[in-house]
């Protein structure tokens, strides 16, 4: 599913770009793609309302960066699909027969959304795919290493649990949604660095990623295990996380085993300040939706030379080969590095997270 090249950050990209002399390059009259001005229209689709980051982040950052590079003549078209693939076939598709220049999609169905991208592309309409490869002619793909994500919370999570960690250790997983082809890959990675080193006791496919979902299968788990059995629990975002938490409180546990988390949501830093959850991953969203921002105004302007500097990598999708990608660095965020990565990077301010409940947490932490 992945053939990962050499990451370099978007900023990187373009300081070397400019070095170069090649910044506004559009490529030569036989090799560019159609141009059009920068009076575009850019089609955003948003696949949840569950995860906070698609509303606080990743759209308002790629909405200023397209105001930045059409000089604020570019408009957005911006709809979130609150989990139905159905309701998203709606919107893309009102956004072809609207004519929109180019679509960035996150989608809920990776393979539901298949014919509405192909629809697209009959219609002259670039799609970008963002988070999540979705199937169909994909023009570029943006995200992160997915595999990698999973490896990483695996890692953090056996380092949660120290130097005693045996095999007979029972772990919870909540994987996320068979939907997301996301989900499989974080599944894999996590997988990976846990087989033989514990014992996955419990394994869930949470529909939809839906919190409420996830704590009743943390329920049932601990019914079956037994609170006192559970070492760890791997989630694979934060809002599941935080369902993980309130299961393991209702049936009485006090002092919580290490859980992960993805997404670095503000409950989730919170929620990590005070034990409750180990680690999360920080994936920063800037660089992600300022490149997707970038390959879209790209595409469509012909800049061709820009647009394959920036998606040196290549994936495959169960439909197409060698999608040109950028896939972006991730970070392990645990109590001591929320000041390094979530602060430093302007995601969140202190005073945003040390509210009146964690301030104390946020002192024994260094966050003043």
């Amino acid at each position: 599913m992945r053939r990962i090249a050499m990451f370099v950050a978007a900023s990187t990209m373009t300081l070397s770009l400019a070095g170069c002399g090649v910044l506004n390059a559009t490529g030569s009259s036989t090799t560019a793609t159609p141009t059009k001005g920068n009076d575009i229209t850019v089609g955003v689709l948003m696949p949840d309302k569950i995860n906070t980051r698609y509303t606080n982040f990743d759209y308002p950052i790629m909405k200023s960066k397209i105001a930045e590079l059409t000089n604020n003549q570019g408009r957005v078209d911006y709809e979130n699909a609150a989990s139905s693939a159905a309701t998203q076939k709606k919107q893309m598709q009102k956004m072809i027969d609207d004519k929109v220049d180019v679509i960035i999609l996150d989608a809920v169905d990776a393979h539901a959304i298949l014919g509405t991208v192909k629809k697209a592309k009959e219609a002259g309409i670039a799609v970008i795919a963002y988070d999540r490869l979705a199937e169909g002619p994909i023009d570029a793909y943006v995200s992160f290493d997915n595999e990698l994500v999973g490896e990483v919370q695996a890692r953090t999570l056996l380092e949660g649990l120290g130097s005693n960690v045996d095999s007979s250790d029972k772990v919870v997983m909540l994987n996320g949604s068979l939907t997301d082809p996301n989900a499989k890959q974080f599944k894999t990675g996590a997988v990976s660095e846990l087989t033989g080193k514990v014992t996955i006791a419990a394994s869930y496919d949470t529909k939809d990623w839906d919190p409420v979902v996830a704590e009743k299968e943390v329920t049932k788990a601990i019914d079956s295990i037994g609170k006192n059995n559970i070492a760890a629990v791997y989630s694979a975002n934060d809002a599941m996380a935080g369902s993980a938490v309130k299961a393991l409180k209702a049936a009485g546990v006090t002092s919580m085993p290490p859980i992960t988390g993805q997404d670095a949501d503000l409950d989730a830093i919170q929620r990590i300040l005070v034990g409750e959850q180990y680690m999360t991953v920080y994936k920063p969203y800037p660089d992600e939706a300022e490149v997707a921002a970038e390959l879209a105004v790209y595409r469509v302007q012909g800049k061709d030379i820009q647009f394959d500097a920036l998606t040196q990598d290549t994936v495959d999708s169960p439909t197409n080969k060698d999608i040109p990608s950028q896939l972006v660095q991730v970070n392990a965020v645990t109590k001591s590095k929320i000041k390094d990565t979530v602060v430093a990077d302007g995601i969140y301010k202190i005073s945003q997270i040390c509210t009146a409940a964690y301030k104390t947490a946020c002192a024994a932490a260094g966050l003043k």
